[in-house]
């Protein structure tokens, strides 16, 4: 995969590029034994639990559950045409969106990243593919339930939302940001469609959010003044 819109320079493209094609190969041939244990009923009841998420994403912690090379460019197009600088993400796994936000930060010429994850091996493995990158000195990785690590601490203007974790949490991530949203913050929701109670917010005309569906499996939402 070729990405040379990730740097401003050529020796940034060459370190990151390559990770990036590394990455997702690993993330298409990984699989998880634990998975063969859940019906498609139990995944989907599991995927819209808000108290069984720890134990379901456990089991899989295995799976990257990666975003899509599609979805890590848009990504970093987003974080990089609104020149932002304050970015939160819910759900790091092994870091791919990561890398492109951060790279997005890098390119506008600095931030901060605060991203959260509740699997340790997770949060290891993530921190080395952003040392590798180049990336760690943008990112805060916050290590344990999003709903505790983004509950406190966050800065007053944030710039740019990333929803990737457990889709069942979508809305309370939501609500413990979003007095923090700037007029104009964008809000990515990956996989929006397992989260009906989200998409019902923010596509709401009184949610205070104007909102689309964006591709196959992406809800791109903005924050109304």
């Amino acid at each position: 995969m070729s990405s040379p819109a990730l740097a401003r320079t050529a020796s940034e493209a060459a370190a990151l590029a390559p990770l990036l094609a590394r990455l997702f190969k690993e993330a298409a041939s990984a699989t998880s034994p634990a998975i063969a244990r859940y019906s498609r009923e139990e995944r989907a009841r599991l995927l819209g639990s808000k108290t069984e998420y720890l134990d379901f994403y456990g089991s899989l912690k295995d799976l990257w559950l990666a975003v899509s090379p599609e979805t890590g460019t848009l990504l970093y197009m987003l974080a990089r045409s609104t020149g932002a600088r304050i970015i939160v993400e819910f759900g790091t796994s092994f870091g791919i969106s990561t890398l492109y936000l951060a790279a997005a930060l890098r390119d506008n010429g600095g931030g901060r990243l605060i991203t959260t994850e509740f699997e340790p091996s997770k949060v290891m493995r993530a921190k080395a593919n952003l040392a590798e990158g180049g990336l760690i000195d943008l990112v805060e990785v916050r290590e344990g339930d999003a709903l505790e690590t983004l509950a406190a601490d966050l800065p007053d203007r944030i710039d740019l939302l990333l929803l990737d974790g457990a889709k069942a949490l979508y809305p309370e991530i939501l609500s413990l940001v979003e007095s923090r949203l700037r007029p104009g913050a964008l809000v990515i929701a990956d996989n929006a469609d397992f989260s009906p109670e989200y998409l019902q917010r923010v596509r709401s005309p009184a949610g205070g959010y104007m909102s689309t569906p964006f591709g196959d499996d992406v809800e791109l939402s903005m924050r109304l003044g």
